[in-house]
């Protein structure tokens, strides 16, 4: 017998604009050969790590390679977002624009 996956008590604190800009991050990414995800790579966790310090500073962030990053930067948007309120969502929905603008 399949049992339902209980409901998420977290509110979803990424609003539209956020959501949409990390998941044209993401697609953007699956897109770029290997090698260009490297060296593009530094651009996500400079991001990932900005985001990371804001609710865990001095906490080094794990370096889980170029196809992990779009997820990790996920994560610690979502982070940043509940721990910072509607300011943070600003502030990183601007940030994330940003860095998909600036991929190839």
């Amino acid at each position: 017998m399949a049992h339902a996956a209980p409901a998420s008590s977290s509110p979803d604190v990424l609003d539209g604009p956020a959501r949409t800009e990390l998941e044209r991050i993401r697609r953007r990414w699956a897109q770029l050969p290997l090698a260009t995800a490297q060296e593009q790579s530094s651009a996500l966790r400079a991001l990932a790590e900005h985001l990371a310090g804001l609710t865990a500073p001095g906490v080094p962030l794990a370096d889980l390679g170029p196809a992990a990053l779009p997820d990790q930067l996920a994560v610690l948007a979502w982070d940043a977002v509940a721990a910072g309120g509607p300011e943070a969502a600003a502030d990183v929905t601007e940030r994330l624009v940003a860095l998909r603008r600036a991929l190839p």
